[in-house]
């Protein structure tokens, strides 16, 4: 007897998806948005939040001949000779458009110093791409979305620039009745971005000095929201020290809450350079006394480094 019982083949959660530049806007000095096209695209996940993703970026020579088409690129792509392997950086999301084959990453420029932010500042329309990110058909499509709070009271968002894009598609899916604050370090006055927010939310863009270090204005601006409001309140006890700013070589960088009720007070979601992001954090647990379940920690790139191991 012939068996007609046929396996179905598991969807990867990831996967690479063959894109082209549709459009290039410079938001601000600092910020530019590139929108990417493509038919592939018509299956890219559409959970949102703080989405993250892989940009793939072309060989000077060969473009992108050799990045694999495979469910397992990663380990197709490590297998290359170091010749053949285009490098990729990692990304947030701002918005996807399944109905228009569109996706939009906002880019942060800082000159030459890596090779998305040189790829960014040269992007021409038509130019090639390659993003590996969610497959809506897939199980696993919500991979890469850290934004997880229960019913909160109260939110804290508190990023340098890199995390901007986040917040931003982060409080464009707030609730109408959604409190709290975002507080958003960047190089400029001039790089304040229109962001949509719920009333309730107070959006705060902190522009550093010339030359200031990360952390230079986001740091005493935490302290002052949670030492007004969730202390005050009677939330959290009342911190005793200032914070300083921390080296990250000894810290994990990354923890996200899983598995545990995160309905409280308060939800705190951190993100950006490693050392104010540990600094920020040790301040939350150690000294504010807010549980450590309740705060999403991502240190998304760490000073001196053009990305994180």
């Amino acid at each position: 007897m012939t068996s007609t019982a046929t396996t179905t083949h598991a969807r990867p959660a990831y996967r690479a998806f063959r894109v082209r530049v549709a459009r290039r806007q410079a938001l601000t000095p600092h910020f530019t948005r590139i929108t990417f096209a493509g038919d592939d695209l018509a299956d890219f996940g559409t959970a949102g939040f703080d989405q993250r993703v892989k940009v793939v970026l072309p060989l000077p020579d060969s473009g992108f001949a050799h990045f694999p088409d495979c469910d397992d690129w990663y380990t197709a792509w490590r297998a290359l000779p170091a010749e053949q392997r285009n490098p990729f950086r990692t990304y947030t999301i701002r918005d996807v458009r399944p109905g228009d084959l569109e996706v939009d990453i906002d880019f942060v420029g800082h000159g030459d110093e890596g090779p998305a932010s040189r790829w960014a500042a040269r992007a021409a329309v038509g130019d090639e791409a390659v993003i590996v990110g969610p497959d809506e058909r897939s199980p696993g499509r919500t991979l890469g979305i850290d934004w997880r709070p229960g019913r909160v009271e109260t939110i804290l968002l508190a990023g340098d620039e890199t995390a901007a894009p986040a917040i931003g598609a982060i409080l464009e899916s707030l609730p109408v009745d959604a409190t709290g604050v975002a507080l958003i370090e960047v190089p400029d006055v001039a790089d304040t971005l229109p962001l949509l927010a719920p009333d309730g939310v107070d959006v705060r863009f902190l522009p550093r000095s010339p030359d200031g270090a990360h952390g230079q204005r986001l740091i005493p601006a935490v302290r002052e929201w949670v030492v007004r409001t969730c202390c005050a309140a009677g939330c959290i006890p009342v911190p005793g020290r200032p914070v300083e700013f921390d080296d990250p070589d000894d810290a994990p960088l990354w923890d996200v809450p899983e598995g545990v009720s995160l309905d409280g007070e308060c939800y705190a979601w951190i993100a950006g350079e490693a050392g104010l992001v540990k600094a920020l954090r040790r301040f939350l647990v150690s000294d504010a006394g807010l549980d450590r379940h309740r705060i999403a920690f991502m240190g998304y790139w760490r000073q001196g480094r053009a990305e994180l191991d």
